[in-house]
């Protein structure tokens, strides 16, 4: 698909007009259930945890633009992502990467687990590791790429490939690029997932995941998932995502081109020890992320250096507001090791490479000198 094909998707895929109104603007369906016209004779919208008329634009378009056949909404990035865990059972192990966000640890580790299943962090940016990695019980591997929040790039078709070489499914989570910079089911992913909280519907105003799958056989399975468990996306939610959607493309060129202008600006500063960003050309992931990708993203992290406090620095930021989320019109500033990461122990941040001195960015709309003055003035602020 072309740049200007999918810039066409994002404003008219799966919907033209309404055939009743004319109405450019999808109809928000906010109905609970639906009058049955025969008795026995199925029709596609029942009741609306089963489909709704909204709610199937947003997941026709996302398959789309994803490259995929099929599409689903939930009501946030986690719900999506406990739904497609819902696949395994009793027993099974889960590879994931060694910097895996929070969130996604937090529900395997905590929840899970007390199902059977069990997880294991591998290095997925080294391919021949990884295929010595599988065991007899591993049934599919996690994917993030980039990874939060240190930015590691894996090889997606070569993981996807190792993956099936072995009968085990490749899940990708999708978040960071989006299907407008890269797009895991035409490298062979087998099951992709959105926290569309973020880029996807970009203004920090609705909660919502989606998930986008192939194959048909796993497509039945994953239906009857998402009817059963019923952490559906809302029809006025599923609205305002579309219509977040709309912009996608001129956002994240916007945000990417700052973010690598930052990036470039950190590396000039004795305040940043190391910058984590994979459209630079020194970051060990560019090659891959190159290849694979459109851009390396809105989204980069820096270590500042201990000549800095920490809390000084980040209560000195105006423009980057200190929260959890990314990927909206808004800059924000993250620090892991107490926001997105604190579930997990610090032994473990250590080894996932998240130190107490990470900072993560997540570049928006406002003007790039604004946003480099922010930070130069939180940098003075900050010194100790």
């Amino acid at each position: 698909m072309t740049k200007d094909e999918f810039e066409t998707l994002l404003i008219r895929g799966a919907f033209e007009t309404d055939p009743t109104t004319g109405a450019l603007t999808p109809p928000i369906y906010q109905t609970a259930t639906y009058k049955q016209f025969e008795l026995g004779v199925e029709q596609r919208f029942d009741y609306s945890r089963s489909a709704n008329p909204t709610r199937a634009l947003l997941e026709d378009r996302i398959a789309l633009l994803e490259e995929g056949r099929y599409g689903y909404a939930f009501s946030s990035g986690m719900a999506a992502i406990t739904a497609v865990l819902c696949l395994f059972r009793s027993g099974d192990e889960i590879l994931v990467p060694r910097d895996l966000y929070g969130g996604t640890l937090r529900l395997l580790d905590a929840h899970f687990k007390n199902f059977g299943m069990n997880w294991r962090a591998v290095d997925t940016t080294d391919p021949d590791s990884l295929g010595r990695a599988f065991s007899s019980s591993t049934r599919a591997i996690i994917l993030e790429s980039p990874t939060n929040p240190t930015l590691r790039v894996s090889d997606i078709a070569a993981v996807c490939e190792i993956a099936r070489s072995r009968k085990v499914l490749s899940i990708v989570d999708n978040t960071f690029l989006t299907p407008y910079f890269q797009r895991p089911i035409t490298m062979g992913a087998d099951i992709v997932i959105h926290s569309a909280t973020k880029y996807l519907a970009g203004h920090n105003d609705v909660l919502a995941g989606l998930v986008v799958l192939n194959d048909e056989t796993l497509a039945e399975q994953f239906l009857m998932i998402q009817k059963s468990t019923g952490g559906v996306l809302p029809p006025f939610d599923s609205y305002l995502l579309l219509r977040g959607m709309k912009t996608l493309a001129v956002r994240l060129d916007r945000e990417s081109e700052s973010a690598l202008a930052i990036a470039k600006w950190l590396l000039s500063r004795q305040e940043a020890t190391h910058v984590y960003y994979p459209g630079l050309e020194t970051d060990p992931g560019y090659a891959i992320n190159s290849r694979q990708a459109g851009s390396a993203g809105g989204l980069l992290s820096f270590d500042l250096d201990e000549k800095h406090d920490i809390k000084k620095f980040t209560s000195s930021l105006e423009l980057f507001t200190l929260a959890e989320s990314l990927g909206s019109v808004e800059s924000m500033a993250c620090h892991p090791a107490t926001m997105s990461h604190a579930s997990i122990s610090a032994e473990m941040r250590e080894e996932m490479g998240i130190s107490y001195r990470l900072i993560r960015l997540a570049v928006g709309l406002e003007g790039l000198p604004h946003l480099i003055r922010d930070l130069e003035k939180a940098f003075d602020a900050s010194k100790l």
